[in-house]
This record gives structure tokens, sequence and C-alpha cells, in this order.
């Protein structure tokens, strides 16, 4: 079962694959997809609904809310923050 970190940093990864950053924002719901329910543990996708919305609070990720659901994408204030606890669980980050 991944811990609360782990899952945090596979968030930010995500993320970065994808180059959101700043203006580029994705889907919040997107950040529940390629995760398996049984690394999750009892709560699954409501745990990464939880770190998701605690990383928004924290400023690591900024929000954008539109019509359609709330957007997201990765702070760029933090991007060293961020590398640093990819890199911690990933060590092909470059």
């Amino acid at each position: 079962m991944f811990s609360d970190d782990e899952i945090r940093a596979r968030i930010v990864l995500k993320l970065y694959r994808h180059g959101k950053w700043g203006a580029s924002h994705t889907s919040f719901e997107n950040l529940k997809k390629g995760f398996n329910l049984r690394d999750l543990g009892k709560d699954g996708t409501k745990r990464v609904d939880r770190i998701g919305k605690q990383m928004i609070k924290e400023g690591l990720i900024m929000s954008h809310p539109t019509s359609y659901g709330l957007e997201i994408s990765l702070n760029p204030r933090f991007s060293h923050e961020l590398v640093a606890l990819m890199k911690k669980f990933f060590s092909d980050v470059e």
C-alpha cells in the first residue's frame, strides 16, 4: 500500500510528465486515473482526492475553477520542492 507521500509524489509525477505547469491545466478528476485500487488501501480514490485537496491548500498545486469542473496544474513557484519530492520516490526523473 502506498504512503501519503508516495501518492503525493505520483500525483506530481503525473502532472510533471504531462507538462501541467502554471497555465496548462488538467481536470482534478484525472488525478485518480492510473492508480490501482489495491495500492490505495481502504479509502481508495477518496484518499487521492483528499491528498490532492491538501496539496492545493499548501499551494503546491494551483486550482482553476471552470464551469465544467476544477482544473489543476503544478505551481511553478514550488518547482524545486516538487521535483525533489518526485526524485525521492522516482530516481529516473530528470
